[in-house]
């Protein structure tokens, strides 16, 4: 049989809501300003503007708003790498 390689492949522990974790409304309403830094903390509750599981944990920039997501620049190595999340999938450093 194949193996999936879905967006969610292999990812059951990264990717997975604690115990007793329940559905807020918080992290949808969060707001963020050009300039501010923020992390990378994927919601698990919630799969839509999820950012890749590899960028986990990492620090970036907020660049601007687009629709309801945000942009945000980090570096990767020696690279800067634009990534597009919604505000549940980021938190304030």
């Amino acid at each position: 049989m194949r193996t999936t390689k879905g967006f969610r492949a292999e990812t059951r522990r990264k990717l997975k809501a604690g115990l007793r974790e329940k559905f807020k409304p918080e992290p949808f309403l969060r707001q963020f300003e050009p300039g501010e830094k923020v992390v990378i903390d994927p919601y698990p509750l919630s799969q839509k503007g999820m950012p890749w599981p590899k960028f986990k944990g990492m620090v970036g920039e907020v660049q601007e708003k687009r629709g309801r997501a945000y942009v945000v620049k980090i570096k990767v190595g020696g690279k800067e790498k634009y990534i597009i999340s919604r505000p549940e999938h980021l938190r304030r450093l």
